[in-house]
């Protein structure tokens, strides 16, 4: 399959795989795809290592970075940014999550940080370019920016470096927006995905904006798991399909195994849109946390970074439970996924999730090709 999108990527099959984990990222990159690595989840020094083993395992073969850096945040004090941050989280706000891990009983023990306090208030601060300097310092084929417009610095140091810069986009004015900034590739994302997402789906999306793009090549993200639904975003327009989701379901992800069984036993009716964990709406799976802020006696949730520091600790806390099997933890656990979480039936490794769509997807487009008659 060669599209505009694997010839500016270099690879072999338009499939491009987003994950948080290093492990998934280098299969589907030595399968032929595009991995590309979520790095907002790693300080600058985590990055550099996590980078240098994916360069290690992919043997030359061609991967990315992708870094959520938000068009808008709430600001801090420079010289002191956690504490000027935390000072403007209102004391009820406080109070509601304290009391809610007490209903559960959630032990006052944490596990290890998955998103630390200077992660996230890295997010109003410059610790986005942080990342950024650290990531070209690798040989990327794809950087792409996760939320807003991209960055003056994310499109120079692209320019500087010969890598093609990608937006996600939600809707045609986020579209026109990146293509104004200058973008190489826009992902078209429906609503069906997980993390931060909008409200139009992905079936009407993408060839919206394949339509908007003119020369600019498309990639379709929301809802993909399989051959099928990656062949009809080529029947769409698409130049290729952007995957996050589905990585949740394999033997390399680093998400917990707690988590993963609350996967499997989900349903596509099962997730939701909400800014409980980040401060902007982004699909998750829904659990007990997301009723007890959709309650009446609930306070508003906070703009970001503001509600992931709120939050933070008490989602170490429901981690370190969930593992330990605490009942009230795993009726709070949840994790960012999307619609297709409802296809989960088992794990398998990365590489042969990938390999399956690439094989499956070429069957399909040949079955529809065999529909025109001569």
């Amino acid at each position: 399959m060669r599209t505009v999108a694997t010839e500016l990527l270099g690879i072999e099959h338009p499939l491009i795989g987003f994950s948080r984990s290093p492990g998934v990222v280098a299969a589907v990159s030595r399968a032929g795809g595009l991995g590309v690595l979520g790095a907002t989840a790693y300080t600058p020094e985590q990055l550099d290592a996590q980078l240098t083993w994916i360069t290690e395992q992919v043997e030359g073969k061609p991967f990315g970075v992708d870094v959520l850096i938000p068009a808008k945040s709430v600001p801090g004090d420079p010289a002191n940014l956690i504490a000027s941050l935390r000072a403007q989280i209102p004391a009820a706000h406080i109070r509601f999550v304290d009391e809610l891990l007490a209903k559960y009983e959630i032990p006052a023990d944490a596990g290890k940080a998955l998103f630390t306090d200077d992660l996230m208030a890295g997010l109003a601060g410059n610790g986005a370019e942080a990342l950024l300097e650290v990531a070209f310092r690798h040989p990327l084929a794809l950087v792409a920016n996760a939320l807003g417009p991209a960055p003056e610095p994310m499109l120079r140091l692209g320019r500087e470096h010969g890598v093609p810069v990608a937006a996600l986009v939600g809707s045609p004015k986020h579209a026109q927006q990146q293509l104004e900034r200058g973008v190489d590739l826009l992902i078209a994302q429906g609503t069906e995905a997980g993390g931060h997402t909008g409200t139009i789906a992905t079936m009407v999306l993408t060839p919206e904006i394949v339509e908007l793009a003119g020369d600019t090549p498309v990639l379709a993200a929301g809802g993909i798991a399989s051959g099928a639904q990656m062949a009809a975003a080529l029947a769409l327009g698409a130049a290729g399909v952007w995957c996050g989701s589905v990585w949740l379901r394999s033997e390399e992800d680093i998400t917990p195994r707690e988590i993963k069984e609350k996967f499997l036993a989900a349903g596509s009716s099962s997730t939701l849109r909400s800014p409980t964990r980040t401060g902007k709406p982004a699909r998750q799976l829904r659990s007990a946390w997301h009723d007890a802020w959709e309650s009446s006696d609930a306070p508003p949730p906070l703009p970001m970074p503001l509600q992931p520091l709120l939050v933070n600790d008490a989602w170490n806390r429901i981690d370190a439970a969930a593992e330990a099997g605490h009942p009230g933890a795993l009726e709070l656990e949840s994790f960012f996924i999307g619609q297709v979480v409802g296809r989960f039936r088992q794990l398998e490794p990365a590489y042969d999730i990938a390999t399956g769509m690439i094989r499956d997807c070429e069957a399909r487009l040949r079955e529809v090709a065999a529909l025109v008659t001569p």
